[in-house]
């Protein structure tokens, strides 16, 4: 079994524990999507083919990790796991179809080190890369619930979550705002704080 297929089949077994109407309808879009093939992100973690599942269960496996913190299983504990699922991953979601591939020129390395020719130019290979191709340009986080929320209904701590994942990433514009729903449902931090930790510790960049 590869990599990819065993993260599918975490990723299912997990969602099966979600006993919610609309989860079967949400599962059979998941699969018609590129869900389990799409990158992450066009450069930087986990910027290949499986990439979005590999950082979904990056995550998930953070937040889990933090039940046995002393600052955060209290707060866990109060959440509950099917919460933790749902958030956890499906927090991209937003990211299906949200990606396409376009060939680009890649400068080339030669193996002694040298970056040109002995014309002064570079060498160049035509490749294929990640590039964006927003079909429904509706944000991140409000994306993600928008689209859960066509199949199942999210608890107000998992809408919260979803929303404010991506944490003081958001504009400045928006700290105010985030801050004040940290501070209603501080899970909004724990599920931020291991978005960053699966990104910068676990994932390597493309």
């Amino acid at each position: 079994m590869t990599e990819r297929e065993e993260n599918i089949r975490r990723f299912e077994s997990l969602i099966k524990t979600v006993k919610r109407e609309g989860v079967d309808k949400l599962m059979d879009y998941i699969r018609k999507s590129d869900f389990y093939s799409a990158p992450a992100s066009t450069r930087y973690h986990s910027c290949h083919e499986g990439g979005l599942l590999e950082h979904t269960m990056n995550v998930y496996g953070c937040v889990v990790a933090k039940k046995s913190d002393p600052i955060w299983k209290t707060v866990l504990a109060d959440v509950g796991e099917e919460s933790i699922v749902i958030s956890a991953l499906l927090h991209d979601i937003c990211k299906t179809n949200f990606y396409t591939t376009e060939l680009k020129n890649k400068k080339i390395y030669k193996p002694d080190g040298m970056k040109s020719d002995s014309n002064g130019r570079y060498d160049w290979e035509t490749v294929p890369s990640y590039t964006v191709q927003d079909l429904i340009p509706y944000g991140h986080g409000e994306k993600s619930v928008m689209m859960i929320e066509e199949f199942m209904k999210l608890k107000p701590v998992e809408r919260y979550a979803i929303r404010w994942h991506m944490g003081f990433s958001e504009p400045k514009e928006s700290w105010n705002t985030l801050s004040a729903a940290i501070k209603k449902y501080p899970f909004i931090l724990a599920l931020h704080e291991a978005d960053m930790e699966s990104t910068y510790t676990l994932e390597e960049e493309g």
